[in-house]
């Protein structure tokens, strides 16, 4: 939900470059590191005086950190080198003073439990503690979330700002094998090399206009001394995964995809930052819809200035089609919106402006938070045709109350006339990014019948729901189950629950429950069909997937449940070796499409 960092970065005289995809074509200047570090353990983050963090001295990791971290130049003068021990001190000394911490922003909150940073982990075989892990599990699930390489001590931090880390369970001949890997950005390599945090945070770095000033100010003169490229994105890749292409790409909507790939032994490699031969010249968003009928992949990606949102799509081959540009009425008078996700359909494409937008001035002037709601605004959806070539057919559509961050699923009905959206509904958005345990996510069913205009909303379940998934090869036709995670309260989430659509509006659809225990935790399911390839098979025929973390044991497990058991029985469970910390989306690969990569 970053996209909107790049407002931060428009002070700077953006050269916009097309990079392919390779670690070799950017290589980071040499900085003077700085004399602060932190060290972390299983659940916190230990403050120390030691050198900066030095890359991990085993084979396998001296292995991975040749091939996918870039190196410093060795031909840097002294003047950048002054400049660089000058701007770093300059950097140190603003840390502690010029930050207003809304609770929101909180580090002790930030890092508490499972939300503390882990360090990487090479590939390590698991141990299965219960059951057996089933044969159509061969291939690998990953999933994406932010773990940030240098976490602040006293400054505000917020968990969108972290740096993307992988966290991947590879499954062959029943047998398992675990590992956790950072994305390697530009940022991350960057400040790897340095020692030290040099690129401001978005979410966190900019509040108030003392604190605007003298980040914004620093981070110019590093771009004028050479020191940091713009050209290269600062942006995090820690949202969610997708295949598209024969290319996984870990994705974060404020930039362009990373690119990566899976090694026979179970590692994850970085390839690069990757703008699909060309093509994707700007960011996208971290949820593209794939019609697995079709092939074919859609997206968008928002943006601070006007048009704020544009909308394109990739056909069966990876070669993406032109952009359209949505014309929002009143746009020149508007904060942004916050565009998270969207829902497609096999005639249409759906987006949501609901009443959460960007205040960056408000931020910068008033200490305000990046995003919030504006209580007069009135939600809308935006209907257009799946194909469209301009945004002259796009439709809006008043929808008074609907505040939803992601969509489950869409589909035609009524020869096309109607749509229908299932997607969880945030009430009391005004708390949505600064008190998340405040709110409640009441999943609906949103019909929008296109003869009249009239937008109706049905809750199908009271339970606070969210991160909801459902068998992919549903995209964008009529599903009848959702598997969604129980927040209790946001954003912890107690266990997950399977919903039955068919059972009918206004009626709790709940058919299956699955809680974790006590004290555990775990976060976005994800469905796996027992045979993908059999069309005849029931809707449910498959697996859900989670980690989930014992915080008074301290142990993270990975967690197999029958998706057709009435109480979404555990058919496997696996015992993870390195804690994982609460994340947000993943995607599992078959074993047939590695060799893709």
């Amino acid at each position: 939900m970053d996209a909107l960092s790049s407002s931060f970065m428009s002070t700077l005289p953006p050269q916009i470059q097309r990079l392919h995809y390779s670690p070799t074509k950017t290589k980071a200047p040499l900085l003077l590191p700085s004399s602060s570090s932190s060290s972390r353990t299983n659940n916190v983050i230990v403050s120390t005086t030691s050198p900066p963090k030095k890359p991990e001295t085993t084979e396998e990791n001296n292995k991975q950190q040749t091939k996918t971290t870039q190196k410093p130049s060795s031909s840097v003068s002294t003047t950048t080198n002054v400049s660089a021990v000058i701007l770093n001190t300059l950097n140190k000394l603003i840390k502690p003073k010029l930050q207003a911490q809304p609770l929101s922003l909180d580090p002790s909150r930030a890092f508490s439990n499972n939300l503390a940073p882990v360090d990487e982990l090479h590939p390590t075989q698991c141990q299965v503690t219960q059951g057996s892990l089933p044969s159509c599990l061969e291939g690998a699930y990953i999933r994406n979330g932010p773990n940030p390489q240098y976490p602040p001590r006293s400054e505000p931090y917020s968990p969108f700002d972290g740096d993307g880390m992988l966290h991947c369970i590879k499954i062959s001949q029943g047998q398992a094998t675990f590992c956790s890997r950072y994305v390697k950005t530009y940022k991350y390599t960057i400040e790897n090399t340095v020692g030290s945090p040099i690129v401001p945070r978005p979410f966190s770095s900019f509040s108030g206009p003392l604190a605007f000033l003298t980040r914004a100010g620093v981070l110019a003169a590093r771009v004028l001394t050479g020191q940091l490229s713009i050209n290269s994105g600062f942006g995090l890749a820690n949202t969610s995964l997708a295949f598209l292409g024969n290319r996984l790409l870990a994705l974060y909507e404020g930039d362009l995809p990373y690119a990566v790939r899976l090694t026979s032994n179970g590692d994850i490699e970085t390839l690069g930052r990757c703008d699909l031969d060309g093509k994707l010249v700007m960011n996208m968003t971290a949820h593209p819809k794939k019609d697995p009928e079709t092939g074919e992949m859609f997206a968008f990606r928002y943006s601070p200035m006007p048009p704020f949102v544009t909308y394109f799509w990739f056909d069966a081959n990876g070669e993406k089609q032109p952009d359209v540009h949505i014309k929002m009425p009143g746009q020149w008078l508007r904060h942004p919106p916050l565009m998270h996700d969207f829902a497609i359909t096999k005639r249409y494409a759906i987006f949501v402006d609901t009443q959460v937008q960007a205040y960056g001035m408000e931020m910068i002037l008033r200490r305000e938070p990046l995003l919030h709601s504006d209580p007069t605004k009135v939600s809308r959806i935006g209907v257009m045709p799946r194909y469209a070539k301009n945004s002259s057919q796009m439709r809006w559509f008043d929808a008074p109350g609907l505040n939803n961050i992601h969509a489950v699923n869409a589909w035609d009905e009524e020869d096309g006339n109607v749509i229908v959206m299932v997607a969880p509904n945030i009430l009391s958005v005004e708390q949505v990014f600064e008190r998340m345990e405040l709110i409640h996510c009441l999943m609906e069913k949103v019909r929008i019948d296109l003869r009249t205009g009239v937008v109706s909303r049905h809750p199908i379940s009271a339970r606070n729901l969210d991160m909801a998934v459902i068998n992919p090869g549903y995209v964008a036709k009529k599903n009848r189950y959702v598997y969604a995670a129980v927040g209790d309260p946001m954003p912890k989430m107690t266990g997950l629950v399977k919903l039955d659509l068919k059972k009918g509006e206004r009626r709790e659809c709940t058919v299956a429950t699955r809680i974790y225990g006590p004290d555990c935790y775990g976060g976005e399911p994800f469905f796996v069909a027992r045979d993908a390839a059999d069309k005849e098979a029931d809707e449910d025929d498959g697996y859900i997937l989670s980690y989930v973390h014992d915080e008074k044991a301290g142990e993270s497990k990975f967690l197999v449940m029958d998706a057709k058991s009435p109480h979404l029985d555990i058919v496997a469970e696996v015992k993870l070796p390195q804690r994982v910390p609460a994340g947000f989306h993943g995607l599992f690969v078959r074993e047939i499409d590695f060799c893709k990569l």
